[in-house]
């Protein structure tokens, strides 16, 4: 699967707002390719990791499915949140009586954390997506590896009032063996994808419904954004959404844990 990234300068905003973060803490392959055995043993967190709470380690495989069944379906919305965007996501996902996971970017939960309580509040599923949504984080150390899952998690904890991340999602699928162990050992399952809508490409809202009738075969888990420019064509593509796919006798839940 293709990585994101292409075009999308909102994240070089993102990325410099982070960097003062990142340079002190440093100094993956697509998902598909990583839903192998990890070797070694788990990393040990660092004093970046979010303090507080028991931490039960989970499993270090990328997973897909769904707990709501064979005919169940994951909303997952990813990059927020965003003061335009994510009021609007909730609205129509509490219209339908739909909950979905909400893979945050670090800086962007720092910066709004009335939107991170809200998406709590509203009893959806937190998911730690790096602190600048750098989609080369493969290529990089496992020193900044660690920062950006780490420092995000703490981010985004703190943002929600306490409630951790459940899941860790790599910008772009640029999952490593040592990124999966390391946020499976914080109790972050690995989360990967099966339906990328490419709603961040803005290529219509038809075409975006298309996307989603065409590949959800492919498996439950379909991918969406509430952030990273304008996501008008987002927001309409899940109000017709979410009621079709009931019509047609699905269910929506939550990945595996």
């Amino acid at each position: 699967m293709a990585r994101h990234g292409g075009g999308r300068g909102w994240y070089g905003k993102v990325v410099g707002a982070a960097l003062g973060v990142t340079m002190l803490a440093a100094g993956a392959s697509v998902w598909t390719a990583q839903a192998g055995a990890v070797g070694g043993s788990a990393p040990k967190a660092t004093a970046s990791a979010t303090p507080g709470g028991d931490v039960k380690p989970v499993a270090v495989g990328i997973v897909h499915a769904s707990d709501a069944g064979a005919r169940g379906v994951n909303i997952t919305i990813d990059d927020g949140p965003d003061p335009a965007w994510t009021p609007q996501v909730l609205d129509v996902l509490r219209e339908y009586g739909v909950k979905a996971t909400f893979c945050m970017v670090g800086t962007q939960a720092q910066a709004h954390p009335d939107l991170v309580r809200k998406v709590v509040a509203a009893g959806h599923r937190l998911c730690d997506h790096s602190v600048s949504h750098d989609t080369t984080m493969d290529k990089k150390s496992q020193a900044y590896q660690s920062q950006q899952i780490l420092d995000a998690e703490r981010m985004i904890t703190k943002a929600s009032g306490g409630v951790r991340p459940m899941y860790y999602r790599a910008p772009g699928g640029a999952f490593t063996p040592y990124s999966r162990t390391l946020a499976a050992s914080r109790g972050m399952r690995p989360l990967g994808w099966n339906v990328d809508t490419k709603d961040f490409e803005r290529p219509g809202t038809d075409a975006i419904v298309a996307t989603v009738e065409r590949e959800l075969p492919n498996g439950p888990t379909l991918l969406f954004h509430d952030a990273g420019g304008d996501r008008s064509q987002t927001v309409e593509a899940l109000r017709r959404i979410l009621p079709r796919l009931k019509e047609q006798g699905y269910s929506f839940g939550f990945p595996v844990r």
